[in-house]
């Protein structure tokens, strides 16, 4: 098969507005939780979460293009558009038919919906929806905006499947490239659902942190008083490219995508296996596709909600998928740091994964004080502190509402 490597990344993350921040922020160990900003959540039993910091759209684009574009679109953009830059492609040389744009939201525009309801309800029953309404909404827009902006007539779509979405797309991108349908795909994730029905919505399924007077570290993946995520927002973006391509154009690269795996838990709509029968299926369905051994592994980056039951589970999926390999290599939740970006989350943990490889840095689970006895205590889930290790292969695991799972393996670039 043709070889997938990866030449080009951004992030707009609650650690960091670009990729260079967001990766001194993991390393740092810097909790990106804060009391709501967005909107007023006294009344809400959450009224915290991982908020960009400094966003203004004015900083990006002029009033006219923000309009046309929900916040989630917005991002895309502009993760999109450092991943292109840092790649360094030359957009007058590239051919354009083989550059595709697969890119992942969970939710979509659900800012622009829930405001164009409101308006609607509290008005007297008139419709005056914006003619932007659907456009700004539905989940496929930030492809196509992207694809649009460069004009990248490649293979277009859109994503979804929860909190794996991104890494679905990166899955699908890397695959397209392999069948020799392009030879460049931009991809990645994005979300923005802090707002009322975001917070209130996930308040309701009980899945959220409430943890009001300890919000900077209420995202505590592994310790024994978690309670729920931290929802965040943001994007991570991706330019994955054929290697002989990549080769041929003298371009960097970062690590090369090596396996994927994807399967289903076919359990409950909201709750994980608990056993990790999914998360177990799709670790080796990775590993298969890369043509390692669990021992090849150095490090993990787990979905790790900070969930009661979803951390359980994808341990004792780990520990059945490496056996004594599990106590050997390092495993990190980056979202103890980030926040739950549902969607975004597969696109900027990939990169977080893909950082250590490049950098043989591990970063840390933080917030972490109180072991859990239903986890195993002899794995290695690098609390509170980055470790130095040589990281020759990593995995970025995501899990999703509906029992989605998916794994990418990620592996050092070649001298």
């Amino acid at each position: 098969m043709r070889r997938v490597v990866v030449t080009g990344l951004g992030a707009l993350t609650p650690v960091g507005n670009n990729l260079h921040d967001y990766w001194e922020g993991l390393k740092n160990g810097v909790s990106g939780s804060v009391m709501i900003t967005h909107f007023d959540a006294e009344k809400f039993k959450t009224k915290f979460a991982c908020e960009l910091k400094g966003y203004d759209s004015a900083n990006y684009f002029d009033r006219k293009e923000a309009n046309k574009l929900d916040p989630y679109a917005q991002y895309a953009l502009i993760a999109a558009d450092e991943a292109i830059k840092d790649s360094g492609l030359d957009l007058d040389k590239v051919d354009k038919d083989r550059v595709g744009v697969i890119w992942a939201s969970g939710i979509g525009g659900l800012e622009t919906f829930f405001l164009a309801i409101k308006q609607y309800v509290l008005g007297d029953g008139t419709p005056r929806f914006s003619p932007f309404f659907i456009p700004k909404m539905i989940g496929d827009i930030a492809a196509g905006t992207i694809s649009i902006r460069y004009g990248f007539r490649g293979p277009n779509f859109a994503t979804v499947s929860a909190c794996a979405s991104s890494t679905n797309a990166i899955i699908d991108a890397v695959n397209y490239i392999r069948w020799d349908k392009a030879d460049i795909f931009v991809t990645g994730g994005s979300e923005a659902s802090i707002n009322e029905p975001g917070i209130g919505g996930f308040n309701a399924l009980q899945a959220l942190s409430t943890r009001n007077d300890e919000f900077k570290t209420a995202s505590r993946p592994f310790d024994q008083t978690r309670d729920g995520f931290v929802l965040g927002e943001g994007a991570g973006g991706l330019i994955i490219e054929e290697y002989e391509h990549a080769k041929s154009r003298g371009a960097r690269i970062y690590a090369e995508l090596v396996g994927t795996g994807m399967s289903a838990d076919a359990f409950h709509v909201t709750a994980p296996h608990p056993e990790g029968l999914g998360a177990r299926n799709v670790m080796k369905l990775a590993l298969s596709d890369a043509c390692i051994k669990p021992a090849d592994v150095d490090y993990i980056n787990v979905h790790g909600t900070s969930t009661p039951l979803g951390d359980i589970s994808e341990t004792k999926a780990i520990v059945d998928v490496f056996g004594e390999n599990a106590y050997k290599l390092n495993i990190s939740s980056t979202k103890s740091m980030t926040g739950h970006l549902l969607g975004a989350t597969g696109a900027i943990e990939a990169i977080a994964a893909i950082m250590a490889v490049v950098h043989d840095i591990v970063p840390p689970t933080i917030n972490f004080k109180v072991p859990d006895p239903e986890i195993d205590q002899k794995l290695n889930l690098t609390l509170n502190k980055s470790q130095n290790r040589r990281v020759n292969y990593a995995i970025s695991n995501t899990f999703g509402f509906g029992g989605h799972n998916a794994s990418v393996v990620i592996k050092k670039a070649e001298d």
